[in-house]
């Protein structure tokens, strides 16, 4: 019973996305847009060098358009709906529905994510094939971890948001925390550059934190520049970030709970 209000969730938040017909195209013409950009940048720099940190420019530019196509689907900056509950004091009444507040707001962002998977990222995907020809994996196995590291992904990011978007009972604005958790974010996810790119230190860093297991490794991993141990590595990591950052949402929000202050209403 519990499951299927939870898939019924989820199917009424991808229905409610595929609504927004236009809002889809523009998103998928910004992200055509970014790839562009970015591939011409690495054709640049590869032109001078024709190898960084293991990759080449085929590497680089699949690496460019897989990260432009999973961008939607983790969904790093912008989202505040659940800010926006708290602030308009919706939140009060949400919390006494009878199912629970956690599962519910997991359920929505899952049906978000395969909308977002089936008409922003496969096109995306798509535009770089035939602008670039980038690479496209031949392996199964591949292609299974690359699904499991983007699930994984997909979890890391909704626990981090949700945790984010939590702060607002402690945080009147909330326009500093959106600041500071976006940068970090953007920096150690791999949206700008692979993370092998970084100094060593710096790289040593990203692979302790939860956000490189946003784009970096489930884009590496389909590109093949993570196997055997190390792959299995990776994901243990992201399966540990996932336990964490659920664990730590659902105790930070039975705290919020216990001091619920309506702001706005």
């Amino acid at each position: 019973m519990l499951l299927r209000l939870y898939y019924e969730v989820a199917a009424r938040s991808f229905r409610r996305h595929v609504t927004y017909r236009a809002a889809n195209w523009a998103g998928l013409a910004t992200n055509a847009f970014f790839g562009l950009l970015r591939s011409y940048i690495f054709i640049a720099v590869f032109a001078a060098q024709p190898l960084a940190a293991g990759y080449d420019l085929k590497d680089s530019l699949t690496y460019a358009w897989v990260t432009q196509a999973l961008l939607a689907l983790v969904y790093m900056w912008g989202w505040a709906e659940l800010t926006d509950t708290i602030r308009s004091g919706q939140i009060a009444t949400d919390l006494c529905r009878p199912f629970d507040f956690f599962g519910f707001w997991l359920s929505r962002d899952i049906g978000r994510a395969v909308y977002h998977f089936v008409f922003r990222g496969v096109p995306c995907y798509l535009i770089g094939v035939l602008a670039f020809g980038i690479a496209t994996p031949t392996r199964l196995d591949v292609w299974l971890a690359f699904l499991i590291s983007v699930v994984l992904g997909v979890l890391i990011s909704f626990g981090f948001r949700f945790l984010v978007n939590l702060s607002a009972f402690w945080f009147l604005d909330m326009r500093g925390v959106n600041y500071v958790t976006a940068t970090v974010s953007t920096f150690f996810s791999g949206i700008l550059i692979p993370n092998a790119f970084y100094p060593d230190w710096l790289r040593a860093l990203s692979d302790w934190l939860p956000f490189q297991g946003m784009l970096y490794v489930p884009t590496a991993v389909f590109i093949g520049k993570l196997d055997g141990a190390e792959l299995a590595l990776v994901l243990a990591r992201e399966v540990a970030w996932v336990a964490v950052l659920l664990l730590v949402s659902r105790l930070a929000l039975a705290v919020a709970t216990r001091r619920l202050v309506v702001q706005g209403g």
